[in-house]
Parts: C-alpha cells; structure tokens; sequence
C-alpha cells in the first residue's frame, strides 16, 4: 500500500512540477505577467508541487518505512517525470510530435526501472 501511495503522490506533484516549468510557455494567463511575475507564480505552483513530493519521498524511501532504495525511488520519480511531461506535451503543444526515437527512449527508460528493481 505504501508503494501505491508514493507512486500516487509523485504522479500528482509531477503534474504541478510540469505546470510549474511548462505552463507558463502554453497558458494565456501568463502572457501578461512579467517575468518576475511569472517566476512568482511557478514558485507557487512548485510549493503545491512540494506538498506531494516530500511526503511520497518519505512514504517511499525504505530508510523511513517505505518500500524503496533511494535509488529505486528516484527512478520512479524520473520515469514518472517524463510520462506526465509527455502527456502534458502531446495535449497542450500541438506543435510537438511523438516519434519512433521517443518510444525507443521510453522502452529504455523502462528497462533503467527493471535494472534499478532486479536484486
């Protein structure tokens, strides 16, 4: 249960991280701000972004209860990184295209969480 746990929180606070740094290039909201203010803003959005992230690295981390290494538990994270930024790209930036070489990254990238869980 705890493993679902932190993969759940991580893929929330993935999804406020990735609005945090990429929003800003997509939503009309931010157009108006000026950069400082757009700074100030993602900085907000990356607190709410910490609020998911610390408590699924404590969940998560087995020096602290949890069911994974630290280094099995940053790979979660990467991969987890990367599917919420693809999907956030492929709806929101009509101009990116998914490509042959991007699903051979992703099967590597699958691969990496096998290596990091085989014992």
């Amino acid at each position: 249960m705890k493993a679902v746990a932190a993969i759940v929180l991580l893929v929330i606070s993935n999804v406020f991280m990735t609005l945090a740094w990429y929003g800003q290039l997509r939503f009309k909201f931010f157009q108006g701000l000026s950069l400082w203010g757009i700074i100030l803003v993602s900085w907000g959005i990356a607190l709410i972004e910490y609020l998911f992230m610390i408590p699924a690295n404590r969940i998560g981390f087995a020096g602290t209860g949890g069911p994974f290494s630290l280094l099995q538990l940053k790979v979660i994270q990467e991969v987890l990184s990367l599917l919420v930024f693809t999907i956030f790209t492929t709806l929101f930036f009509k101009t990116e295209a998914l490509r042959l070489n991007h699903l051979y990254g992703a099967i590597f990238l699958v691969l990496a969480v096998y290596c990091m869980f085989k014992k």
